[in-house]
């Protein structure tokens, strides 16, 4: 195995756990002291047919992903980001406390960054077996 090749797999390795933890971290955190919080600053529109707690696990990770495009992706108007932003067009990012930001951006920043992460440290293993 070259050199360039293991230490890329180290690195890739290091950080896929990272982010691991972090996703960890920010989920408990999260769901289990301010997930309230957050659903009643955001006030998302699927939130009012039914409590967040009667949707399937896949729609709350769907609201959770909403909240995290209009956290970090306000202005922008491609993609998934546009659909959250036109879904929660009411709430101003910057008024959301951080205390309930950094555990949404936690949650799925660390899925984004871990995704890349794991793809990198498949392609390192594939490149090094050769």
């Amino acid at each position: 195995m070259s050199e360039h090749i293991a230490v890329a797999l180290t690195f890739s390795f290091s950080f896929f756990i990272t982010c691991s933890f972090v996703f960890v971290i920010s989920a408990a955190y999260l769901f289990l002291f301010k997930i309230k919080e957050a659903n009643k600053l955001y006030k998302h529109p699927y939130l009012r047919e039914k409590s967040f707690s009667q949707f399937t696990i896949s729609i709350r990770l769907t609201i959770i992903l909403d909240y995290f495009l209009r956290t970090l992706f306000s202005r922008t108007n491609l993609w998934f980001a546009k659909n959250a932003n036109q879904l929660l067009s009411h709430v101003d990012p910057k008024e959301i406390p951080m205390s309930v930001r950094w555990p949404i951006v936690g949650l799925w920043g660390s899925c984004i960054i871990g995704l890349v992460s794991m793809v990198t440290l498949w392609a390192t293993l594939i490149l090094g077996s050769k």
